[in-house]
């Protein structure tokens, strides 16, 4: 909410389609307190975001981000490809706000060796291809375009802002002014000149000091000025796009360079007067027709003076991203700590869009009857979701679709109840919220960093896959999980023997009665001495390392999986369906 400008990295430009990891070495008390993780913990940021597979995503994350913060700019950062122009104008049709072209020669010193000679475009390529698809198809006047990827001086500022470029990036040089001697082992905590590292002793070496960064940035001004003067232009709006005024020089002395044909770079398209070269206008978000503005208004009270409201309303699915606009409104007042639980409650009832529930901060909660579609609860941050069917539908709950994909994606805290199964990636990046559900598709907890998670019915495949920390306890009542749907590299599968977490689990499950009236919950609560035996619990080994908690020496597998079906309880009819 106090950010002016938020930008979305699609990937980085010195290892294009590569993750990053962050060995626990480095994560101290700092560190494990931004990312809502545990100090010692190894943290891994995977190549894809499991938010976005399409350009539609993307343009959901943009108007999320949007909704909490309204005034900030929203920048997607993309690398110099074969075809990224074609990505920019998708980014532009999303209704980013300025799209950030990345090349090959920047980059962070853990990045690998491999990754840093052999992989990634220079800038030069992505920035004239993406000018030129944005100009044929008019989408340049209302987009920003940035580029960078070791920008060094002020000629490589004048080349970019001729390719089309409005704003530039640096991080290399910069450095470089400060101390860094790119000895490029950012990684392993042993940086020489006290920049990278979390080494108290090698911290005291640093001797940057913000002049030196202040000096390199006015001489480099200083060049971009002559160079301005020779091709007569008085500023860099009047340089924007100006690919004319670019000479290539034949290198033909050299037989590396003999032969190149420079001619696609330097194409520039014959365009109708109207169709700008720089942005000029602004993205129109769409933020008027936000149900947000009726709930702002209803709650009013509450983001005054803190006196409890509440409120119902209809919901279908064209409303999407409901309560983030809230929850920004929430934070810019009151900040991370949020309200007093329970300050603002409202009730919904119908098929909910994208995004319900993302973002939304402690005392606000929000109850939905009917169901909804993906990223519902998206990085929750304090605040409770709660879903459940209609009352009068005839289906059963813990066999029926009640959430989609990516539900609690980079949650960080609060609760979430829902009597019914979500889709894939439940839980995803998950820091710190706490969640029942009654079944989750493919790829759940995967890179979970902290939090609790209760799944009382089936996973999908790949559960637990990268999970770092929290826990997870899931009812294995087919007997399944432990051979076929968990992902255990990185996990150890547990009974459900301490009372700790036996108390957890069963308050969490009565927890989830109260506020959904789940069937589900009810028969597994009344039939406990049976169905406590068979969840399992899933706990990741970097959390075990850190606790000092020792690994298990065998595979756990659920007394289910032991059981013959004529064994197993009987269902329990209740009402018009049957349940259990």
């Amino acid at each position: 909410m106090n950010a002016d400008e938020i930008q979305i990295k699609m990937a980085q430009g010195a290892k294009p389609g590569e993750g990053g990891q962050l060995p626990g070495h480095k994560v101290d008390e700092i560190v494990a307190k931004l990312r809502c993780s545990v100090a010692g913990v190894t943290l891994v940021s995977p190549p894809p975001h499991h938010d976005i597979y399409s350009i539609e995503d993307l343009a959901q994350l943009i108007y999320d981000l949007k909704n909490v913060n309204p005034r900030a700019r929203i920048a997607v950062k993309l690398v110099a490809e074969a075809g990224v122009g074609t990505v920019a104008a998708g980014v532009s049709k999303a209704h980013a706000d300025v799209v950030l072209i990345s090349g090959d020669n920047g980059g962070t010193g853990a990045s690998p060796q491999s990754s840093i000679k052999h992989a990634g475009l220079p800038w030069e390529l992505g920035l004239a291809e993406t000018q030129q698809v944005l100009l044929l198809n008019d989408l340049r006047s209302r987009i920003k375009v940035q580029t960078d990827g070791k920008l060094q001086t002020g000629r490589d500022v004048v080349v970019a802002a001729l390719l089309g470029a409005e704003e530039f990036g640096f991080a290399t040089m910069p450095l470089i002014a400060m101390g860094c001697i790119m000895m490029r082992k950012c990684h392993l905590n042993t940086c020489s000149v006290g920049i990278a590292t979390q080494d108290p002793v090698l911290r005291a070496r640093f001797q940057g000091q913000p002049e030196h960064v202040i000096h390199f940035f006015f001489f480099l001004a200083e060049q971009m000025r002559q160079y301005m003067a020779k091709l007569g232009f008085r500023t860099v709006d009047e340089m924007v796009g100006r690919v004319d005024r670019i000479d290539a020089v034949v290198a033909d002395a050299h037989w590396k360079a003999k032969g190149i044909d420079l001619a696609s770079i330097l194409f520039s398209p014959e365009l109708p007067s109207h169709v700008g070269r720089r942005k000029t206008k602004e993205q129109d978000h769409g933020l008027d027709q936000a149900l947000d503005h009726a709930l702002i208004e209803q709650a009013r009270q509450a983001l005054e003076s803190k006196k409890p409201v509440t409120g119902s309303f209809a919901i279908r699915n064209v409303h999407r991203t409901v309560g983030a606009m809230l929850g920004g409104e929430i934070a810019r007042r009151y900040g991370a700590e949020g309200l007093p639980d329970e300050t603002i409650h409202f009730r919904f009832t119908g098929s909910a869009g994208q995004s319900f529930g993302a973002f939304v901060p402690a005392g606000v909660t929000l109850e939905l009857e009917g169901d909804s579609n993906d990223y519902v609860g998206k990085g929750l941050s304090g605040g409770r979701i709660i879903v459940y069917p209609p009352k009068t539908s005839s289906f059963l709950p813990e066999e029926s679709i009640l959430v989609g994909n990516v539900v609690l994606y980079g949650a960080t805290a609060g609760e979430a109840f829902f009597s019914g199964i979500a889709g894939e990636r439940f839980a995803v990046r998950n820091s710190g919220a706490t969640a029942v559900v009654e079944g989750v598709g493919d790829h759940g907890c995967e890179y979970m960093t902290n939090g609790a998670v209760v799944v009382l019915g089936a996973t999908g495949r790949n559960f637990a896959a990268g999970m770092n920390g929290g826990r997870a306890f899931v009812y294995d009542d087919v007997g399944d999980f432990s051979t076929r749907r968990c992902n255990r590299a990185g996990v150890d599968l547990e009974p459900l023997a301490l009372s700790e977490d036996v108390e957890l689990v069963r308050g969490l499950i009565q927890r989830h009665i109260d506020l959904t009236g789940s069937p589900r919950a009810a028969w597994i609560l009344e039939h406990w001495e049976t169905t406590q035996a068979q969840f399992i619990k899933v706990f990741p080994h970097e959390y075990k390392r850190v606790l000092g908690v020792p690994r298990a020496e065998t595979v756990y597998v659920s007394p289910a999986a032991r059981i013959s079906p004529a064994t197993m309880p009987p269902l329990v009819a209740t009402g018009q369906v049957q349940h259990g």
